[in-house]
């Protein structure tokens, strides 16, 4: 017999397939008819099953968070692969073994002129580089200040101007976008990230500089972007799972969280009201975004709780702390019995696990195990 959810060891991470297509086909809608390219960003998922899933309907590029990523999914067939965060010259060497791998076309990121001119200086003996500019359109983590942007047009020059290296655009993250809770605030954030890689990309071409691609994006941006003009593609990546954070900045609804990690209830605690499950700061993560505009998320809402609001209001390593206002029905919740919690933001939950125990709530009956996704972390 297959195994289903009440076989499996806790704390695990459970995916509902049918869900994450429906994420992929709403975000497709999104872009396909602005004639915008999905790269989604995969540091959520670090799965090459996943991947192939987001990036079906589109050209197959992508984006990545670590070297370790970007050697895991150019095993898997991607070849057009974007490293995300700003390189530094010692891992120049890595990159252009990558690129000599398989015609994989890993490109970097940087903001930084003497960075550039490291890049220049390592492309010699048949190494070859891809790079992308960095703008900052709002977020304040890294790139070219928006409307600032001095020193593009001279970053721009030194990689064009190299032998063996393309300059091949502009990116940017409209990461503030998490910090607005309607979609007109979003869409003004969309905005004003378009603005800043569109505004950049111009620049660098009445310098004489080529710029083929400008890119943008965040999962709440792509979501409620108005205006995709002279954005040539957009990098979301929570879309695929979605979770509180976004449900809670209006990106997605609740039925559209596709990820959540099962626990075991191992403790009750009536003179406390609270029960305990095998699920602490290691499987749920410590991250708390979702309580900015969901003070009572704590660490996850309870998926299917059997009272309103029961979610995880603290843990400590390997356990989480179950409590709701309503008294708690201990017999739905009897020690041994399992629970569902949505994580707050998917992305740092996951990095906890080597693989999606995978349902499906479409095909099935949603507690099947239909497949095993991997999963690559590290760096």
């Amino acid at each position: 017999m297959p195994d289903t959810l009440d076989t499996l060891l806790t704390p695990c991470l459970v995916l509902d397939r049918a869900v994450l297509q429906r994420n992929i086909d709403r975000m497709t809608a999104r872009l396909k008819p602005a004639g915008v390219q999905l790269r989604p960003h995969l540091k959520t998922a670090k799965s090459v099953d996943v991947g192939r899933m987001a990036t079906a309907a589109f050209d197959g590029r992508i984006t990545v968070s670590t070297l370790a990523e970007a050697r895991y999914f150019a095993t898997g067939g991607f070849t057009d692969i974007l490293y995300g965060v700003g390189i530094v010259p010692s891992k120049l060497p890595s990159i252009a073994a990558l690129r000599r791998q398989g015609g994989v076309n890993l490109r970097v990121v940087t903001d930084n002129l003497p960075v550039a001119r490291a890049i220049a200086d390592a492309a010699r003996d048949g190494d070859t580089f891809s790079v992308l500019i960095e703008i900052d359109s709002g977020a304040g983590r890294a790139g070219l200040p928006y409307p600032d942007l001095s020193g593009l047009v001279d970053i721009g020059r030194a990689l064009h101007e190299a032998a063996d290296v393309e300059l091949a655009g502009v990116m940017t993250h409209g990461g503030h976008s998490y910090h607005e809770s309607t979609p007109d605030g979003i869409a003004r954030v969309a905005e004003q990230e378009r603005l800043a890689v569109v505004t950049a990309a111009r620049m660098l071409r009445e310098a004489g500089i080529p710029c083929p691609i400008v890119s943008a994006g965040s999962t709440p941006t792509a979501m409620h972007s108005r205006n995709f003009d002279g954005v040539t593609e957009m990098r979301p990546g929570v879309f695929v799972f979605n979770d509180l954070d976004q449900a809670g900045i209006g990106s997605c609804d609740a039925g559209d969280m596709a990820l959540s990690v099962m626990a075991s209830v191992i403790g009750h605690y009536p003179h406390r009201n609270q029960l305990l499950i095998d699920a602490g700061a290691l499987a749920l993560s410590k991250d708390i975004s979702a309580q900015e505009f969901m003070p009572r998320a704590g660490y996850g809402f309870i998926k299917d709780a059997p009272v309103p609001d029961l979610a995880v209001v603290a843990c400590s390593q390997e356990h989480g702390f179950v409590q709701a206002d309503a008294p708690l029905p201990w017999d739905k919740l009897p020690i041994g019995s399992k629970v569902r919690v949505w994580p707050n933001h998917a992305c740092i939950t996951a990095a906890a696990y080597d693989r999606y125990h995978v349902v499906d709530s479409e095909e099935s009956d949603g507690r099947t195990i239909v497949a095993t996704y991997d999963r690559i972390n590290g760096w």
